[in-house]
């Protein structure tokens, strides 16, 4: 709803204790006309970023208000870099910030300088818990870590269970790789397999994942009976370890279904991802913007972190459903973009064409 100036209160309250007033959609849309929105997310690391998350949400953006104008930046996984993204945007009067934070303690700096120039926060993909957001917009976190790590559990379980696990968080930093962590444990405590090691991976980056599986695998010959890696990137680097050493690789974890990880799934070497269609969050972040920008306070449809959020519900994905979930009609990829000459014959056993 529009905020209304003191003074049109007062008069309001004069006239009739029971009134209120809400502008036309007339008055919302003319306000948001021209406006400014930063989109600022985290880092390169992951490649859904700039291919899919920052396009999506220019293009919904444009459908909803031609005439707005997207500041997209990517902090490349600086903290610093970010807030001064943030400072760049408000000093250039943006209308709203929608933001995936490097560090979401660091970012609830910049949901109190937003918020102090009266700048509405939409936390996306990643909570801002140190501080209340206006909104925020992702998948369900925690339901990604329970369903990853059941379906890897369950894998392993049915190849006879032998060997422990490995577990590869995301970014120690990142509030949502918490959430997923809360949600692997839900499934890998009570599990019976026994859990080998843990690591939280700075930055979600492959390579570091890449090195620490590396020394698992020399500490652990052997008895490693599967990864539960928290995103496609750091199951992708547990993947390139095990094929270093020249050892079988067991089943491994993702999520994000980036490209590169759904021809490992389809090749068999990554046992699943999760479907987190990018464009349900990044059209749904664009609506909330866009609602901001035209003076409205949009309802919440549920709330974590005491903030107003809508989350979504993820999908696994193994060789079983990918081309179901993946490359159907509609789906986030192409058949053509995924079984290129390399995984033509891995695409041709699964009856993908």
């Amino acid at each position: 709803m529009k905020r209304v100036t003191f003074a049109v209160a007062v008069a309001l309250a004069a006239a009739t204790a029971c009134s209120s007033t809400t502008p036309s959609a007339g008055q919302g849309e003319s306000a948001a006309q021209g406006a400014k929105i930063a989109f600022l997310m985290p880092d390169i690391a992951s490649t859904r970023y700039e291919l899919y998350d920052a396009p999506l949400f220019k293009a919904k953006m444009k459908e909803l208000c031609p005439t707005c104008e997207v500041l997209y930046q990517n902090a490349g996984a600086d903290a610093a870099k970010q807030q001064q993204q943030a400072n760049s945007a408000l000093a250039q009067g943006v209308k709203a910030i929608v933001i995936d934070p490097v560090d979401s303690a660091a970012a609830a700096t910049i949901v109190q300088s937003a918020q102090a120039q009266k700048v509405p926060i939409i936390a996306y993909d990643r909570p801002i818990p140190a501080a209340k957001a206006d909104y925020y917009v992702s998948f369900d976190n925690e339901k990604i870590g329970s369903l990853i790590a059941q379906s890897l559990v369950d894998e392993v379980k049915k190849k006879g269970g032998e060997g422990g696990l490995l577990v590869v968080n995301g970014s120690p930093t990142d509030a949502a790789a918490q959430l997923i962590k809360k949600g692997i444990h839900s499934a890998v405590d009570p599990s019976g397999l026994k859990l080998l090691a843990e690591y939280d991976t700075p930055g979600w980056q492959p390579n570091k994942a890449q090195e620490w599986v590396s020394g698992q695998i020399a500490q652990f010959p052997g008895k490693i009976g599967g990864v539960v890696a928290a995103n496609d990137g750091t199951g992708g680097g547990a993947i390139a370890a095990f094929k270093a050493a020249d050892t079988p690789v067991p089943p491994v974890s993702g999520n994000d279904a980036e490209l590169a990880a759904v021809q490992r799934i389809i090749n068999g070497d990554q046992y699943n991802t999760i479907s987190k269609p990018i464009k349900i969050v990044a059209e749904a972040a664009a609506v909330v913007a866009n609602e901001f920008a035209q003076g409205k306070k949009p309802a919440g449809k549920t709330t974590l972190f005491d903030t107003p959020s809508e989350l979504f519900t993820p999908t696994v994905v193994t060789q079983e459903n990918v081309a179901k979930e993946l490359l159907g009609p509609g789906g986030a990829l192409k058949v053509s973009e995924v079984c290129t000459p390399d995984y033509k014959a891995a695409c041709d056993k699964l009856g993908i064409k």
